[in-house]
């Protein structure tokens, strides 16, 4: 019996022991299945971030919100790479940031600037719920669902604007020449983003103005390029001045019309030049118009693939400055809650297998805009007077000198004679005389100086100049 016994317990043990493993086996499976799908854990770092989680959710002084907490920790990670490029956008930044290239949202279809405390309406697009409700450019938005505007910017108000398909919005306008202000109810809808343009030039030069590159970017060229056809174009002069670039599949397929079949567009080279893609055109019809480009310093990221790709693989002349020099390549990741990833994961090379990143795309002709193309703007809210003195006060008196107002004092001083100038500014433009500089004088300066500029666009007219010798030779 006592040999019974003994047997009886030794198996019981067995059980035990083999129980116990089957947990162990099981709780180390387990940790390893978990740290197979987030490596992060295995991390030692990982114990300060989960340990500074824990204490500011128990000991902080505030309420903290979790997910803000852990959007906070991936922006902080992102933001260690160093990369300009390279970000993290929670919820409503991230959501932002995908429509913007979705080349539509949902609003009333307005833009709005500020000025001296005020939204003013600058454009209402057409055909938008603004434009049937029949507002008009320089209307003021001053309430917003029957209570006065309280936010601080444009981009707050845009924010109240927007909203889902079908939806209402109550604004309160206040019009010139009304004594009180009235109030519209607007059902918001779909508003398409142009960023297109395009006009017949003498000499059957069309001009094509692509202002950045979204979803829709090349069905909006593809229209442009059949309305200048039926005008009769002879040559095509492509404006990319201050595009800061934007998807790369619109840009190849803008690629794809103008470059023979073929010849490559550009390189993609990942990490470690492990891999590396080689686009190249897919011209189904032969483009036989003389192409001229225009860049400048702000043309950056697609349509720097472009242009390059238009020198080196089309002989297009590109005429203007030396581009940005963003030669890397970003992917977008949009989680659950619409917030995004954007991480640079590739860099790319010219068809003639040049780096362009920090460098830029040379231009065929250097031209350059004038001087005062390139002042800064004068921020919205800046308060101008005798006495003022700095930076603001040297670019106000810069804009008055191309305007035909110099003045003739202490640069960077708001002096008698700056005073002098901005009075008569304000006089022949019919507003009110005060020698002061405020939000609406300085929106009539700009509005001039883009008026202006327009007429003495050097690298336009060079562009022009360029294509109509170039026709003129083959004749």
């Amino acid at each position: 019996m006592q040999r019974i016994g003994n047997v009886s317990r030794r198996r019981s043990f067995l059980w035990t022991a083999i129980g116990i493993a089957l947990v162990a086996l099981g709780f180390v499976g387990g940790r390893l299945s978990l740290i197979a799908q987030h490596p992060i854990i295995a991390e030692p770092a990982f114990r300060n971030l989960s340990a500074s989680y824990n204490e500011i959710r128990a000991d902080f002084l505030k309420d903290t919100d979790p997910s803000d907490l852990i959007n906070g920790a991936a922006e902080g990670m992102v933001a260690s790479l160093d990369d300009p490029y390279s970000r993290f956008l929670s919820k409503e930044k991230g959501k932002a940031y995908v429509e913007s290239y979705e080349g539509e949202f949902v609003g009333i279809g307005v833009t709005v600037r500020q000025e001296d405390g005020k939204f003013i309406i600058t454009s209402v697009i057409k055909d938008a719920p603004a434009d049937k409700a029949g507002l008009r450019a320089e209307d003021v938005i001053v309430q917003l669902e029957g209570k006065p505007v309280e936010v601080k910017t444009t981009e707050e108000l845009a924010q109240k604007l927007r909203g889902k398909e079908g939806t209402k919005v109550t604004i309160g306008i206040s019009r010139s020449g009304l004594s009180e202000p009235f109030q519209v109810t607007l059902t918001r809808a779909p508003i398409k983003q142009e960023s297109v343009s395009y006009e017949m030039r003498e000499g059957g030069i069309g001009v094509v103005t692509v202002t950045r590159f979204a979803e829709r970017t090349a069905e909006e060229f593809d229209k442009a390029v059949e309305a200048l056809e039926k005008d009769g174009m002879k040559a095509l002069l492509l404006d990319l001045r201050s595009n800061p670039g934007g998807l790369l599949t619109p840009t190849i397929d803008i690629a794809n019309r103008l470059i023979p079949k073929d010849k490559t567009i550009l390189q993609v080279v990942y990490k470690d030049e492990k891999r590396v893609i080689t686009y190249r055109s897919k011209q189904e019809k032969p483009w036989e118009l003389p192409i001229a480009v225009l860049t400048d310093s702000h043309s950056a990221s697609a349509s720097e693939v472009l242009a390059a790709a238009l020198k080196e693989s089309a002989g297009a002349t590109v005429i203007g400055e030396t581009t940005y020099g963003k030669g890397v390549v970003q992917r977008f990741r949009q989680f659950y809650d619409g917030s995004v990833l954007s991480l640079t994961e590739a860099q790319w090379r010219t068809p003639n297998g040049q780096w362009i990143n920090e460098k830029g795309v040379e231009p065929t002709i250097k031209v350059s805009l004038p001087e005062y193309a390139s002042l800064p703007p004068l921020p919205s809210g800046t308060l101008l007077k005798e006495g003022s003195y700095g930076e603001h006060v040297k670019t106000l008196q810069s804009m008055l000198e191309a305007l035909g107002y110099p003045a003739d004092g202490t640069p960077g001083l708001f002096d008698e004679a700056t005073k002098r100038s901005l009075e008569s500014f304000q006089r022949d433009e019919k507003l009110d005389v005060t020698g002061e500089l405020n939000d609406r004088t300085s929106y009539r300066i700009v509005q001039r100086l883009s008026e202006k500029l327009k007429k003495e666009d050097a690298p336009l007219l060079k562009g022009i100049e360029t294509l109509k010798q170039q026709l003129g030779a083959r004749t």
